[in-house]
């Protein structure tokens, strides 16, 4: 049984998620999904969408074995926890793997770390790109 482990902030959601899930899934028998807290989030705006409905959201979808929220003090506590066998990076996701791969060493997990490349060509599969498009329909 392979553990496949994808993690995201999935503030409103688009067709790109979709894609990155279903890669996720295709590595391997069960997918959890790590989705970010809101103080945790550094990188970009807070998202739209409360914390509690995203990982609702993600749990929904049947490619999801299972969705829970990520840690507030350490982003590996939830890791350790589930004990993935892969971790799945989306293609635009801020991780730099040899950084997240040492720390899995140094945290004593053999986790393989792969980046999803196959990435939605839509206009609107990014959250921030929705953002925009609201933003200019209503100045």
């Amino acid at each position: 049984m392979i553990r496949v482990l994808a993690t995201g902030t999935f503030d409103l959601l688009h067709p790109g998620h979709l894609t990155y899930l279903k890669g996720c899934k295709a590595l391997g028998d069960e997918l959890y999904v790590i989705v970010a807290r809101d103080s945790m989030i550094r990188h970009k705006p807070k998202p739209v969408i409360p914390e509690d409905q995203r990982v609702e959201m993600i749990n929904a979808f049947k490619m999801v074995d299972k969705a829970i929220l990520g840690s507030e003090e350490d982003i590996f506590a939830p890791i350790l926890e589930i004990k993935p066998d892969i971790i799945a990076l989306g293609y635009d996701q801020h991780f730099d793997e040899n950084e997240l791969k040492n720390e899995l060493h140094k945290r004593g997990l053999g986790v393989r770390v792969v980046r999803i490349e196959k990435s939605e060509q839509c206009a609107l599969c990014s959250s921030a790109r929705i953002v925009k498009k609201i933003m200019e329909r209503c100045s």
